[in-house]
């Protein structure tokens, strides 16, 4: 991870004892579209961040490695121009597009993402709910980064700048905004990502451009009010349980597979899945939903 998230840690701190106040006072006003802070959940995506920050930090060494050895057989030279940072932009976007879909998609990346989501309320705080375990799975598709030609420190520069763009997206003081709706990721649309109605689930997937998700059929406007959370929450707010319940989950739903096929099916399928349909994926019950309506 490059140092310039660590750099914007204050900023993240300031901005959320301001949203904190503006969401008290709103809410005092009688303003039923927002939710004020809750101590013990504010707490517990803080100490998340801050654990995701010393995961980062302990395998930036080998992340670094790995992408400067695939950078030493890399493909084109695309060097550190501003045309290499505008083609890093789009592409960088693209791979995290796609790493965070799978991350709803498939089971055991689930695992390692389902925490940023199990917060019941949705605020600049929530933001800093990083996994301790996604530092593990994202070289799985940033690799072909440096093997195109992206030196190491660009990349690392490039998802940081990702990451400090996504922190401002999650809040419910800001609503629409109109023609940059088409183009960026906006609070409106990580509102639907972080909802757990069933039109919502897993949608949005965006980190700074929305036009992946329009253009692969994940994209799911904003306008029943959001419920926010898992579709089953998990009601704590221990770190340690957070970071770790859904790997505990499906290590439990694998010892009790019956077959191969079964244990299989538990790791790598979509979270939901199961073998004689007694739990639905979201696409499932989508469909459930649609065939209901």
């Amino acid at each position: 991870m490059s140092p310039l998230l660590y750099f914007a840690v204050p900023w993240f701190v300031i901005t959320m004892i301001i949203e904190a106040r503006l969401l008290s006072r709103a809410s005092a006003r009688g303003r039923t579209d927002v939710t004020p802070y809750e101590a013990r959940d504010a707490r517990a995506s803080i100490v998340m961040g801050f654990g995701n920050l010393v995961v980062s930090g302990g395998t930036r060494f080998a992340a670094v490695a790995l992408y400067a050895l695939l950078y030493s057989h890399r493909l084109f030279e695309l060097g550190a121009g501003p045309w290499g940072w505008v083609l890093l932009l789009f592409a960088e976007d693209f791979t995290y597009y796609a790493w965070h879909r799978a991350s709803h998609e498939v089971r055991f990346m689930w695992a390692a993402h389902e925490n940023h989501h199990s917060s019941v309320r949705f605020n600049l705080s929530t933001a800093l709910r990083q996994s301790w375990t996604t530092p593990f799975t994202l070289p799985l598709f940033y690799f072909w980064l440096p093997l195109a030609g992206f030196p190491p420190e660009m990349l690392l520069t490039q998802i940081s700048v990702s990451l400090i763009y996504q922190y401002w997206v999650h809040t419910e003081l800001i609503g629409k905004l109109g023609p940059l709706e088409w183009l960026m990721n906006t609070p409106s649309h990580h509102r639907v990502h972080h909802g757990a109605n069933v039109k919502y689930l897993d949608r949005n997937h965006a980190g700074i451009f929305i036009i992946w998700d329009r253009l692969f059929g994940t994209f799911e406007p904003e306008r029943e009010r959001v419920v926010y959370g898992l579709t089953k929450n998990i009601h704590t707010f221990q770190p340690a349980r957070i970071a770790f319940h859904e790997w505990a989950a499906m290590i439990r739903a694998v010892r009790g597979g019956r077959t191969l096929g079964e244990r299989l099916g538990y790791v790598f399928r979509p979270p939901g899945w199961s073998p004689d349909g007694s739990t639905l994926t979201a696409a499932e019950m989508r469909a459930q939903s649609a065939s209901s309506s």
